[in-house]
């Protein structure tokens, strides 16, 4: 784990993150905005603060014990057909055995929220990631993009947890929806440090094309930002989804960014060519980070999704 990076987020934690709004408090898009600030400053370390922000939120929303200041949370809820975890019940209270894998920060973390097996079901819990029956398993991580993300598999063996919420309720909650949001918020950030090369470069003078290629790009942007504020206000107004929007919501401002960040990716290249990528480290290792967390969407798999949720209404423009 980078030094620098441990150390910011530690910081962020111990001073700023308890001022953070929680979604749907009338403050959403100040929520947002301050993910995508910190996007913009490192993409690793915004997806760190989003995980964090988005535990706390759901501690708040689930009835979970209250996060102590100063430590730092991840929200490890991956469930591949394989490895599997699963909690058992017993005199000492619930216990976590088996692999959990994307653990992101899996050796940052001093606590995180997790999935596992309860019988054929799902439910959420609250680990102290300090006791001994937790370890992160070396080299499971090998990603080049987003490598100080540390997002490897990580070990429970018997590990003492806490249950939070009745089982199915991490995903049947209306914030489930809102906090998929907040993880647009920080690729938006991270897209606009992306872009900034660009301007930079017409800034100082540039042909046409490459004046285009801006233009184009702050019109995805453009539209990446105003889907973030709308959305945000639109959660404000109702904060527990009694009119049943949050999922198709969540999944076009998801579509959205991740567009408007794609497309930044692309023309910053097209526009500029090799050099940014193999003379700016920052940038390079930015753009390598942006293109491995934007994999956090399922793609067409989450439009196939969509499609099918606005083909059941009857006005759904």
């Amino acid at each position: 784990m980078n030094t620098g990076l441990t150390d910011r987020m530690k910081s962020w934690v111990n001073e700023e993150a308890a001022n953070l709004p929680l979604p749907g408090g009338g403050f959403t898009d100040t929520r947002w905005l301050t993910l995508a600030a910190l996007g913009r400053e490192d993409t690793v370390l915004g997806r760190f603060a989003e995980a964090h922000a988005d535990a706390v939120a759901i501690l708040d929303e689930l009835g979970g014990p209250p996060p102590k200041r100063g430590r730092i949370w991840g929200v490890w809820a991956a469930e591949p057909p394989s490895p599997v975890l699963e909690a058992s019940h017993g005199s000492r209270g619930w216990k976590l055995t088996g692999v959990k894998p994307w653990c992101s920060g899996a050796s940052l973390c001093t606590d995180a929220l997790v999935t596992a097996r309860v019988g054929d079901r799902s439910m959420l819990f609250a680990v102290d990631l300090t006791q001994d029956w937790c370890r992160p398993i070396p080299h499971t991580w090998h990603a080049v993009g987003m490598s100080r993300s540390d997002s490897g598999s990580v070990r429970f063996d018997g590990a003492l947890a806490v249950p939070v919420g009745e089982q199915g309720a991490y995903l049947e909650r209306p914030g489930f929806w809102h906090g998929a949001i907040g993880v647009a918020a920080v690729w938006f950030g991270s897209a606009c440090a992306v872009a900034d090369v660009l301007h930079t470069s017409v800034r100082s003078g540039a042909d046409a094309h490459t004046s285009a290629h801006l233009g184009a790009v702050a019109a995805s942007l453009g539209a990446a930002s105003s889907a973030l504020t709308t959305a945000a206000a639109e959660i404000d107004s109702d904060p527990n989804d009694c009119e049943d929007r949050g999922r198709t919501r969540a999944r076009i401002v998801r579509s959205i960014v991740e567009s408007a960040a794609t497309d930044c990716i692309d023309r910053v290249g097209r526009a500029l060519g090799a050099g940014p990528l193999c003379s700016n480290g920052v940038h390079a290792r930015r753009v390598a980070d942006l293109t491995v967390y934007l994999r956090q969407s399922h793609a067409e798999r989450d439009l196939a999704a969509l499609g099918e949720d606005i083909a059941k209404e009857d006005n759904p423009w």
